[in-house]
């Protein structure tokens, strides 16, 4: 079986632009993978154009290893997020085609499945009014859909410091949602690498009697000294990882011991593959895996795919019962959260059981998405000057 092309296909919503990629073979099998890019589409569409001609044609799905080998390094030039993003749709599609080829789902490619269920947390639900009423009534909301976890980040546009009045706003935030969800449900709280160390202690000991399951991102990622520093001093289990687009830039923070939780995108890894093996250099280390996931329903499945084998593996992410919803149209088989658990579980669907629908994907053109998270209101992801005119031709097509 070799491939014979890949067509890329863009979904856009205001605040972020989902990339879903087709790769072809000449058995008739098509395969799906997909990756979600903050203000660079249009460079990882064109950096697709240039490694389907020098890598991608004429490959064996089946081998993506070599695949992946020959796209991260036959350009010499350090892999970054946009070439990495691109090996992880192509690589997610491969096993994609791999799995229908043999008639089995992924996970069973990968070692097997470990657990039938996957917990799921809420996020992209607090688009609302930034009130501790109306972030109670939405966060009863998301537990009335069977969640028994969500994240929020109650921190508006902090950075390095929040004053007094600020972290007592904060702080009345986070109080009314536990209230709303209750002792026993997970609350995840993100700082999205906003604060000083100093700052995201102080912050951290105010939470602490709402008992957040994690502290996601306390400092800028680039500092993993910064970060150890934070963690030294604080009882609530260290989260990060959604800003490091290599496995092997992991090995810092795996030998520093500074976070208990690692969030690799599976969509800027490299792939599923990648994904695993960090998971298991990870589970050498006492370290859980909870991969950050923004993107749509493949991205969804793909992540899945890892979290059923996958040993160490805690929680997923999940936006799209929230944050523009009716995107879950564009893909057949969808993945769900059960009402019953808050779980995903396992799927026998061969390969990452699901399809693109590149008709309702059409319905969805590339926007110019933004998101600021220093812009006042960037949590109702309704960025100003979006609008029906953001909306580009030809975002679907051949790559």
């Amino acid at each position: 079986m070799r491939i014979t092309g890949i067509s890329t296909h863009v979904v856009g919503t205001p605040w972020r632009n989902l990339t879903y990629v087709q790769v072809h073979t000449d058995e008739g099998i098509t395969g799906v993978g997909e990756t979600r890019m903050l203000g660079r589409t249009d460079a990882l569409t064109g950096y697709l154009r240039e490694a389907e001609a020098n890598h991608i044609l004429g490959s064996d799905p089946f081998a993506a290893e070599d695949l992946v080998r020959r796209m991260k390094y036959g350009d010499y030039g350090r892999a970054g997020e946009i070439v990495m993003s691109g090996i992880a749709v192509v690589e997610m599609a491969c096993w994609d085609i791999k799995g229908k080829a043999l008639g089995v789902p992924v996970w069973q490619l990968l070692g097997g499945r470990v657990t039938d269920r996957v917990k799921a947390y809420a996020n992209g639900w607090y688009t609302t009014e930034r009130t501790p009423e109306a972030y109670h009534k939405a966060a009863q909301g998301v537990m009335a859909r069977g969640y028994r976890a969500l994240k929020i980040d109650p921190f508006g546009t902090g950075h390095f410091e929040l004053d007094h009045e600020q972290t007592c706003y904060a702080v009345s935030l986070i109080e009314a949602v536990r209230d709303a969800i209750g002792p026993d449900a997970e609350l995840m709280l993100e700082m999205h690498g906003r604060f000083s160390p100093a700052t995201a202690v102080r912050l951290a000991r105010e939470m602490a009697p709402f008992r957040p399951a994690w502290l996601e991102e306390p400092v800028p990622p680039e500092n993993l000294k910064a970060l150890a520093k934070v963690a030294a001093k604080v009882d609530v289990p260290v989260a990060t990882g959604e800003r490091i687009h290599d496995r092997t830039e992991f090995r810092e923070l795996l030998e520093s011991q500074a976070a208990d939780i690692l969030q690799p995108d599976v969509g800027h890894l490299g792939g599923i593959w990648e994904t695993r093996k960090l998971a298991a250099a990870a589970e050498t280390h006492y370290m859980l895996v909870a991969p950050h996931n923004v993107g749509g329903s493949v991205l969804t499945a793909a992540s899945l795919q890892v979290g059923f084998c996958t040993p160490n593996f805690k929680i997923l992410e999940h936006f799209n019962d929230f944050a523009d919803a009716e995107i879950k149209k564009v893909v057949r088989g969808a993945p769900q959260v059960d009402p019953e658990d808050g779980c995903f579980h396992l799927s026998h669907a061969p390969g990452l059981g699901v399809e693109l629908d590149v008709e309702a994907a059409a319905a969805f053109p590339q926007q110019q998405a933004r998101f600021d998270l220093w812009a006042e209101g960037w949590e109702t992801r309704r960025p100003k000057g979006a609008g029906g005119d953001t909306g580009r031709a030809g975002s679907g097509g051949g790559a």
